[in-house]
């Protein structure tokens, strides 16, 4: 850009940008704001770069990944996802929304729109119907478990499933729940996340109290049951953001197992560890 700037003062900034005493103000300045191409073309109306140039130094967009949310066999032919619409404030008091989530947000869902799509191999495998499960899934980290229970309700209607106790988290019980609809039918007496066969749903508030309460408080509320299921050869299910959740959630799982086992801390840590190996302690995590 500095190149093509025909005002010196541009051409200066842009070069103290690139300079070694630069970085931190050039880090302020772009990723910090996280400013388009467009943007900074703008701030810089002086340069005048050849289009050539433009489209080869312009990274492309990139894919976005999202977890299937439904089941194939309650949904033949359709994929529901569950994307939420990010938006945050800059240092500098400036309102962002990310690109991606923003335009499907803006979609007219009565009018058809051609969207590329790819599908991939997930990380968490599909559960048997027999094997118990628990599912930790604060905000849209839910996606993959709303399609696993779809399919164990169709598969619980013609043969013998396992219970499932799921973890759903959210800030405001008004704002956020997600699925609550969803989540309360099948919590009902004859529904797979029932307490009556087994299972259970629990969500925690993190913001309607004065203390915030997360998904690793509840189990923690609910360690012999937790422990219950686990004894009976339960996989574990984590998806969510990878911030301190999945850690904070491994933890829980480790108090759990030394209080309801007697096993010393040592031996619980290990106890996990071995679920991990053995192919029954999954996590899918994102930023």
């Amino acid at each position: 850009m500095s190149f093509f700037a025909t005002a010196q003062h541009e051409k200066e900034r842009l070069q103290y940008f690139t300079s070694p005493e630069g970085r931190d103000d050039l880090y302020q300045y772009n990723q910090k704001e996280r400013r388009t191409v467009l943007e900074v073309l703008e701030d810089f109306p002086s340069v005048q770069m050849p289009f050539e140039w433009l489209v080869q130094l312009v990274p492309p967009l990139k894919p976005r990944a999202f977890s299937i949310s439904s089941s194939p066999s309650a949904h033949p032919g359709q994929v529901d996802l569950t994307v939420n619409v990010v938006s945050w404030t800059t240092p500098f008091k400036r309102k962002r929304s990310g690109l991606c989530s923003t335009w499907l947000a803006n979609l007219d869902p009565h009018q058809s729109t051609v969207i590329p799509a790819w599908f991939q191999k997930g990380s968490l495998p599909p559960p048997s119907p027999l094997e118990p499960l628990i599912l930790i899934g604060p905000g849209t980290g839910c996606a993959p478990f709303r399609g696993f229970i779809e399919e164990r309700s169709i598969q619980s209607q013609s043969s013998t499933t396992a219970p499932i106790m799921f973890f759903f988290g959210c800030r405001n019980e008004e704002n956020d729940f997600l699925y609550r609809d969803f989540w309360s039918h099948h919590s009902q007496e004859e529904g797979v996340l029932s307490e009556a066969k087994g299972g259970g749903f629990f969500v925690a508030f993190s913001r309607d109290q004065p203390q915030k309460v997360y998904v690793q408080h509840k189990m923690r509320e609910n360690s012999a049951r937790v422990w219950d299921l686990l004894s009976e050869g339960a996989a574990v299910y984590v998806a969510g953001s990878s911030t301190k959740m999945p850690s904070d959630v491994l933890e829980a799982f480790e108090e759990i197992v030394s209080k309801e086992s007697g096993l010393p801390s040592e031996s619980a840590v290990r106890w996990v560890r071995a679920l991990e190996r053995a192919g029954k302690y999954h996590v899918e995590a994102w930023s």
